[in-house]
């Protein structure tokens, strides 16, 4: 890699003390490395009652209830983590998996929101199907299950990093990255992918819709960890989704991305994929000095960056964390 090909995105926030330029490329490796941890796995086939296609009506009812509540995007792609890490974990039956849609949703509000919905509030959005007992044991479950392991980097952690090695600030790509992102959580097949790949593929597949060059930057590369090849496979399927949304009978990340608030990027004609170089079998990028093949395990290096990380988020939470680096939420 020429290294004189790579831009320093923090260069701009040295006077930001809270942007802790100096921590963070460190906690991002350390995030790199934590993804790799209370991941979910392929569940449906330990999962009798349900179908992908009922995972894919709960999501998208999910990020319908996440806009009418306008709240931050953090709390979406953590509710539909918290949702995946639980039917990985627990069998649910058909009759139950609204009500760990909404229990999710309550928890990632607790954790990300300054001022989480009322749990009446989430009962009137799922037309009182649930009690409040109901819900209040549902969020008690799945916390317990979990063994209360909640400090994960969802894919959104990495986007918001990602789209910040733009070479020049770009709202309309910015508001294709996030559709991207969004048509990923739908995707029962992205689920169990890293969400640092998940987020990479999301910007490459942005980038190829609105006919950007070059389609992935050494800036980009080295940022992600990951080569062209090794996204080929994931924005396939996303392209695919863009190309079949108009059409779909969930549409709600669709019609949210028509809107004037984000662009109506949506509306853009489906990207073509291009031919890329055939990737090494097994390789997997995770980030400059942090290579992986598939089957080795990889733990981070404790270090007082890591103390320092996990004192910021006890102080300010995720989100305001995330803030203070100096990147932009998506709303």
């Amino acid at each position: 890699m020429s290294e004189e090909l790579v831009e320093d995105i923090d260069k701009l926030d040295g006077d930001n003390q809270l942007a802790v330029v100096e921590y963070v490329e460190d906690i991002y490796t350390f995030y790199k490395a934590s993804e790799l941890q209370f991941r979910p796995f392929d569940y449906m086939s330990q999962q009798p009652e349900l179908s992908t296609k009922m995972r894919a009506m709960l999501t998208d009812w999910i990020i319908d209830v996440h806009a009418k509540f306008e709240l931050m995007p953090e709390t979406l792609y953590l509710a539909v983590y918290i949702i995946d890490r639980y039917l990985s974990l627990q069998t649910v039956p058909r009759t139950e998996l609204q009500l760990v849609g909404i229990a999710a949703m309550l928890i990632s509000c607790k954790y990300e929101e300054v001022w989480a919905p009322q749990v009446s509030d989430l009962m009137h959005i799922c037309a009182n199907i649930y009690s409040r007992q109901q819900i209040l044991v549902m969020e008690k479950k799945i916390l317990n299950k979990m063994e209360w392991n909640l400090t994960v980097p969802t894919p959104y952690v990495f986007l918001v990093r990602f789209v910040k090695a733009f070479r020049c600030r770009d709202m309309e790509l910015e508001h294709m990255v996030f559709f991207f992102g969004e048509l990923a959580l739908m995707e029962y097949r992205a689920a169990a992918i890293l969400p640092s790949m998940v987020a990479a593929s999301a910007v490459y597949a942005a980038r190829l819709t609105l006919g950007k060059s070059p389609l992935w930057t050494e800036t980009l590369k080295h940022h992600t960890g990951l080569d062209e090849p090794h996204l080929l496979d994931l924005v396939k399927i996303l392209v695919s989704s863009h190309a079949a949304a108009a059409d779909a009978k969930l549409k709600t990340v669709y019609c949210k991305y028509n809107s004037d608030g984000f662009g109506g990027v949506a509306l853009h004609p489906p990207a073509a994929l291009p031919a890329v170089p055939h990737r090494t079998r097994g390789q997997v990028g995770f980030g400059p000095g942090l290579k992986k093949t598939l089957g080795q395990k990889c733990k981070p290096e404790p270090a007082c960056w890591a103390r320092v990380f996990a004192a910021l988020l006890g102080f300010f939470g995720f989100s305001r964390v995330l803030s203070g680096f100096g990147l932009q939420v998506n709303t």
